[in-house]
């Protein structure tokens, strides 16, 4: 089997070519050629899969590339994925997020529509949620830039099922971390923080809305949903969560205590850090997919959260 991830370089794309070459894949990864190329998430793979140069923005790069490789199975997970970023540059988000999406589908339509096409959506889709826990049905009420191209990228991954029969999927993941999420994403930035503290480095950490709530998963556990969804008979739309929620405070309590600090003595909120409009609440029901897919969770909460922070220490300490 051949597969292409784009994004390959992110948290979930180094996870998914580990996966996928464990399970005998010939592994394809797309990346943008930049002035600041960043392989850190896949040096220790690198020789075991074949890089290749493209840009969802451009669609003839995403023919040849898919020409080129043959796969079997695209696994697009390149975007413009945090959602700060989205408020200061909103059109460029939806030009990776949405547009990119319509790309790589008319590239799969043009060159070969009986490649397995994954989407990933996701839980800020849901925003302003509209029930709790939010499922498959749940209407979708997105309340950033971000949040409304995964929307149209979503639908646009539907439309092409419907339109041309092509076997495409969407994964709504909710939010997933690890030791390898970036470190401007705040289950990170608290992990890095409290290492850096812990560690005589840092005095304080500052933070923004201690109150959101959010279903927190171990992204390795959310790439073998991908993998899932792919191998199913017929295509579909699957909600990826923990079905738990815990607030951003929940968070931070538990990385601090984890290395015996009350995080009241450190932790300062800086208004900047608060977004225009917030997304207080959300909680997946990843009923479906365990019916249907056979998927569950490895990784408790507190488990991730000391993962996390183990790495930072570890990391800092060098």
């Amino acid at each position: 089997m051949r597969a292409l991830i784009t994004g390959i370089t992110g948290q979930d794309g180094s996870y998914l070519a580990e996966l996928l070459l464990e399970k005998g894949y010939e592994v394809f990864g797309m990346v943008r050629r930049a002035s600041t190329e960043s392989f850190e998430r896949i040096n220790h793979i690198k020789d075991k899969i074949t890089l290749v140069q493209g840009d969802l923005l451009d669609q003839l790069s995403l023919i040849s590339i898919i020409e080129d490789c043959k796969p079997d199975e695209v696994y697009n997970l390149a975007a413009q994925s945090f959602v700060p970023t989205s408020w200061t540059q909103p059109v460029l988000t939806g030009e990776f997020d949405a547009i990119g999406v319509t790309k790589m589908l008319e590239a799969i339509r043009l060159v070969n529509k009986k490649i397995k096409f994954y989407q990933a959506s996701s839980s800020e889709m849901f925003g302003k949620v509209q029930e709790v826990p939010q499922k498959e049905s749940t209407p979708l009420y997105p309340r950033s830039p971000y949040g409304v191209a995964k929307v149209y990228g979503h639908w646009i991954t539907i439309n092409y099922k419907e339109s041309y029969g092509i076997h495409a999927s969407s994964g709504i993941l909710f939010n997933h971390e690890s030791p390898r999420r970036g470190l401007e994403f705040v289950t990170r930035k608290i992990t890095d923080g409290v290492a850096q503290i812990k560690l005589g480095l840092a005095k304080n950490l500052a933070l923004g809305n201690l109150d959101s709530k959010r279903d927190w998963g171990f992204a390795g556990d959310y790439v073998q949903a991908m993998w899932l969804m792919l191998q199913q008979d017929e295509p579909d739309n699957f909600v990826i969560a923990t079905g738990e929620t815990h607030s951003v405070e929940d968070f931070v309590r538990t990385a601090f205590s984890y290395v015996d600090l009350d995080f009241k003595e450190f932790v300062t909120i800086d208004p900047r850090f608060v977004r225009p409009a917030e997304v207080d609440l959300l909680l997946g029901d990843p009923s479906y997919a365990k019916e249907k897919l056979g998927w569950e969770t490895s990784v408790t909460f507190k488990q991730l959260v000391q993962m996390m922070v183990d790495a930072d220490m570890k990391r800092l300490s060098k």
